[in-house]
């Protein structure tokens, strides 16, 4: 194994193996050239950011609550919309994870001119249809699903969602190499209620972000599923835990109560 190891063919053949193992279940998209990029890309980020921690940034309204300036310069995931704090933080995030249907539908022109690193899922593909395989711009896809509960240390192959971006980018963390994943912004409380993944209209201001215009007037978005969310991280926090790394939730008054809590100024 250390000589195959050694071989200068051992990424083809890893990467290769990677796509194998799934190919009966996927069997176009392996073969998609952005699919073939977005395994090139992500090769290269395995353990890129190894032993060291990150900011998984939620949406909540607690992020008016908390002094964001104390992130530049640390490495940080943001999700979905957190763009809109970018002129108000003067930085951007180190990476993007976008994973819902609805919110990729509806901001795919702000999504491709984000100059970052940007995670996508393989259905999204479509608004993103003009794009060079090999551009900058173009998103690394993820091969995401509803079903088949897991957590994937490795995510060149199929990953669970979890019912929140969340869970995708805590995998997304792990594969980087994250020792250490802290969580703000993660509320996991919601003003707005009724049954779990039913798509809604916005019809005002939304309650539920750090911006109102997050989900304003007239966006289509679906409510959240905090019961499944809940199972996928207790499997993230099982995993970090399995190989001596932690999640923390930082969050300024969050409801969740899976992670350990952390007191968000005493980690700087």
């Amino acid at each position: 194994m250390q000589a195959l190891k050694a071989s200068p063919f051992y990424p083809i053949i890893r990467d290769t193996y990677i796509a194998l193992r799934d190919l009966p279940q996927l069997p176009a998209a392996y073969l998609h050239p952005w699919r073939r990029e977005a395994i090139r890309r992500l090769a290269m980020l395995k353990d890129v950011h190894k032993g060291k921690r990150a900011f998984i940034i939620g949406n909540g309204p607690s992020l008016k609550n908390t002094d964001m300036s104390r992130l530049k310069g640390e490495i940080t995931f943001g999700m979905n919309r957190i763009y809109l704090m970018f002129p108000e933080l003067g930085f951007k995030t180190t990476y993007l994870s976008v994973v819902n249907d609805l919110v990729i539908e509806q901001t795919a022109s702000d999504l491709a001119a984000l100059d970052i690193p940007k995670f996508l899922t393989w259905r999204s593909r479509k608004f993103f249809s003009t794009l060079n395989p090999q551009s900058s711009s173009l998103p690394t896809f993820l091969y995401s699903t509803y079903d088949s509960p897991r957590f994937s240390p490795d995510v060149r192959g199929r990953i669970w969602e979890g019912a929140t971006v969340t869970y995708v980018t805590m995998q997304l963390a792990f594969h980087m190499g994250i020792s250490e994943a802290i969580l703000i912004g993660v509320d996991h409380n919601y003003e707005t209620k009724g049954r779990a993944n039913t798509t809604i209209t916005s019809d005002g201001d939304d309650p539920n972000h750090f911006n109102p215009t997050y989900f304003g007037k007239g966006f289509r978005w679906q409510l959240p599923d905090l019961e499944t969310s809940e199972i996928a991280y207790r499997m993230a926090r099982k995993a970090y835990e399995n190989a001596s790394r932690r999640i923390v939730d930082a969050t300024v008054g969050g409801k969740l109560q899976i992670f350990e809590k952390a007191d968000f100024n005493s980690l700087f």
